[in-house]
């Protein structure tokens, strides 16, 4: 009975801790399917060709071009660096950039200039790499919006739209490796051109990257568990 108690005790003080992180996931989760969830999901597809930029940057490579789609699709054209490296980088790194992102909203107070960097980063990335109309115009959109909440809008603002993309990468990236790579291996996918370059089947390098992204979230939960999430909806002084 004691032992009972105590986990009612300990899941009702988890609640507690983290119903805003909750609150926002289960929002999200009704949302998928709708309009209102697609933006989001076209950034985390911009966080997943960023990440294939890194990748080309960090091999010594260069980046050709860019592109998103309104069906949350998006390519990268590259040019040398480590092939290796740069197909495997989409989807995990923009897994770890929305942790990297969630975990500023909750371990920071740097959430302005956080806010500020990721709409300055894609107004940087739409100049040098983005080409057709349509990513143009949600890149330079989405770049504005951010640096105008990092400019006029206060801390639990800023705070808010960090947890909402950090959490939208963390939701999506392990469906779409999921889909991309498993349910519908067939098709062209990171996982796909892989495949061809190095050897094994799609599904391999698709079940590693999902085995290795839910590792990944989970190891963000456990370092977030400790004390709360939430933050004061009140402005700072």
């Amino acid at each position: 009975m004691r032992r009972l108690r105590s986990s009612c005790w300990h899941d009702l003080s988890y609640l507690k801790s983290h119903w805003q992180l909750l609150a926002i996931t289960a929002l999200v989760f009704a949302l998928w399917h709708t309009p209102v969830v697609v933006p989001l999901k076209i950034l985390v597809v911009f966080l997943h060709e960023l990440s294939h930029v890194v990748a080309v940057w960090l091999t010594s490579g260069s980046v050709e071009q860019i592109s998103l789609s309104p069906a949350q699709g998006g390519f990268a054209v590259t040019r040398g660096g480590s092939r290796f490296s740069i197909l495997s980088a989409g989807y995990i790194g923009s897994l770890l950039m929305g942790v990297a992102l969630l975990l500023a909203a909750l371990r920071s107070t740097a959430d302005r200039y956080v806010t500020a960097l990721l709409g300055a980063m894609m107004l940087l990335i739409t100049v040098l790499y983005v080409r057709d109309l349509f990513a143009i115009g949600f890149c330079v959109a989405a770049g504005l919006v951010l640096l105008g909440m990092a400019r006029f809008l206060g801390h639990a603002a800023n705070d808010l739209a960090l947890r909402v993309i950090g959490l939208t990468s963390v939701i999506y990236v392990p469906f779409d490796i999921f889909d991309d790579t498993i349910a519908r291996a067939g098709l062209p996918s990171d996982a796909h051109m892989l495949a061809a370059d190095f050897g094994g089947p799609t599904i391999l390098w698709g079940g590693l990257w999902l085995v290795i992204s839910v590792t990944v979230i989970l190891a963000c939960l456990r370092h977030i568990r400790g004390s709360s999430s939430n933050f004061s909806l009140r402005p700072r002084p």
